[in-house]
Parts: structure tokens; C-alpha cells; sequence
């Protein structure tokens, strides 16, 4: 069984960092492809940044050159490390898992953590 556990987040000021972290069990996590997605209240959960198998990497345009994603495997987890956050990234964080690359397609995930609060002040 596959298990998706996020961690890192919190309050910070607006520009100010946070590294977000994701613990995959349950498979080795370098034949996963995963993801980073957010929902803030009201909104749709989107897509944030994600990592192929192969370490290719794609980001939304709102978080390129801010944020980076990436493997810590020492760790065996998968990172966000966000700078110079803005109010709107305020938001809930969610590692995605899937077999297969899906890109920022939400329903072709099959593994979700239970999401990180992450919440950014003027």
C-alpha cells in the first residue's frame, strides 16, 4: 500500500520561505511520478510543480523562479522549497503520487497526502 505524508508548513510574512517535504511509503520513490498541488478556500486544487521519473520538471507560471522542486534522496522524500512568498500562495499543499505521468491532471493521481497548511501574511 502506498502512503503520502507532507510536511513544513506554517505562517511566514509575505517573502519570506518555506521547504515543504513529502515521505512516499509503501514503494521505492524514484519509480513514482509526483506532484505538488494547492487549494486555496473557494478554489479548485491546482497544479504547482511536479517531477517525472526521469527528474524533468514543470511548474506553474505563477511559482516559476520562486519555488523548486525536487527529490532529497538521502531522505527519500519529495521537497518544495518556496521563496519570496506571496499572500497568494496562501493555500493547502498536497503531494501527489501516480504510476504514470499526469502532469497537473488532478483526477489522474492515485495517491494524495492529507495536504499541508500553508499560509502567507501581508
Amino acid at each position: 500500500q502506498l502512503q503520502v505524508v507532507e510536511s513544513g508548513g506554517g505562517s511566514v510574512q509575505a517573502g519570506g520561505s518555506l521547504r515543504l517535504s513529502c515521505a512516499v511509503f509503501g514503494v521505492t520513490p524514484s519509480n513514482l511520478y509526483m506532484a505538488w498541488f494547492r487549494q486555496a478556500p473557494g478554489k479548485e486544487r491546482e497544479g504547482v510543480a511536479n517531477i517525472h521519473s526521469d527528474g524533468s520538471i514543470t511548474y506553474a507560471d505563477s511559482v516559476k523562479g520562486r519555488f523548486t522542486i525536487s527529490r532529497d534522496y538521502p531522505e527519500t522524500s519529495l521537497i518544495l522549497q518556496m521563496n519570496r512568498l506571496k499572500p497568494e500562495d496562501t493555500a493547502m499543499y498536497y503531494c501527489a503520487a501516480a504510476w504514470r505521468q499526469c502532469d497537473f491532471l488532478r483526477d489522474c493521481y492515485t495517491n494524495w497526502g492529507q495536504g499541508t497548511q500553508v499560509t502567507v501574511s501581508s
